[in-house]
């Protein structure tokens, strides 16, 4: 096993890797900004230059009237309940399949059990015992007590602050997130990694609880800060170092050797799920108060 690197040198690593990410993430940013709006126009302007578009549409609204306007409202642009939450949904049913074959995997291969050997491995130069301990720090910002405390926290404000819309929404990605995750624990009963620091864990080891709550809680608190800031500038600001902070506190579970890699991803496509559900929650409820 390698010796640890220095703290300092791993400390300008990751400080370097924030710094690069920030300005990658800043320069796509600007590049889907820019870019969304240009090819909506085009996709706009190609349909409407197909040729007998209207006539196609209007026989198939004739021949299947219902099943065209249900096609219709899905792919409504004006409303959340149309395109928003279609697409809301495939990408929730994609991390459902990701999921699945993840546990499958992990259940009935050996590939991906030696892939998790050989990274927990590889990550022994990063072991250095004062880096250890700051992550032991952000990784007890996942610890199921100070996910609850950070959650009554949050029901406070929201309450306090009157948007009651939201409380639905985080209640539903903090129970379905945990409830799936320890069903899975001892449904899949995976044993942990060999522990090579001073933390351990008595759970099983898959899918990482830390990971699942840290994206499900943290993220929906991120998206209710941001759903009514008017500045985009601050809004990716805000989503960038929330990922940033998830990012840590996920591979912090792997640097003190108490999850594989497969955990940490399997916990990350759980919270990305009832995440995405919450705000389904939340847009549905908004847009509904918002009607006359």
């Amino acid at each position: 096993m390698n010796d640890p690197l220095s703290f300092w040198w791993l400390t300008l690593l990751l400080v370097g890797a924030l710094i690069v990410g920030r300005v990658l993430a800043g320069l796509i940013w600007r590049f889907l900004r820019w870019v969304t709006p240009q090819t909506g126009r085009i996709a706009t302007r190609s349909a409407q230059r197909l040729p007998g578009r209207q006539r196609l549409a209007n026989a198939v609204s004739a021949r299947f009237p219902r099943t065209s306007a249900w096609v219709a409202a899905r792919f409504a642009i004006d409303r959340f309940t149309g395109l928003p939450l279609t697409l809301m949904v495939l990408l929730a049913g994609y991390l459902v399949s990701l999921g699945t074959d993840l546990a499958e995997d992990v259940i009935e291969g050996d590939q991906i059990v030696k892939m998790d050997h050989r990274i927990n491995i590889a990550l022994a130069p990063w072991r250095n015992a004062d880096l250890l301990h700051v992550f032991a720090k952000i990784t007890h910002l996942a610890d199921i007590m100070t996910l609850l405390a950070v959650v009554l926290v949050a029901t406070a404000f929201l309450w306090a602050h009157r948007r009651f819309r939201y409380i639905p929404g985080l209640m539903m990605a903090v129970i379905g997130s945990e409830a799936l995750t320890y069903t899975a624990k001892y449904a899949v009963d995976r044993a942990r990694p060999d522990f090579l620091t001073f933390a351990s864990a008595a759970t099983p080891s898959f899918p990482s609880g830390h990971a699942t709550g840290a994206l499900a809680i943290y993220g929906f608190i991120a998206y209710a800060i941001a759903r009514d800031l008017r500045s985009t500038a601050v809004r990716f600001e805000l989503a960038y170092w929330s990922v940033v902070l998830i990012v840590l506190i996920a591979f912090s579970r792997l640097l003190l050797s108490v999850h594989f890699f497969s955990d940490v991803i399997a916990g990350l496509l759980v919270g990305g799920f009832w995440l995405l559900a919450g705000f389904a929650l939340t847009e549905y409820l908004n847009e509904r108060s918002a009607r006359p």
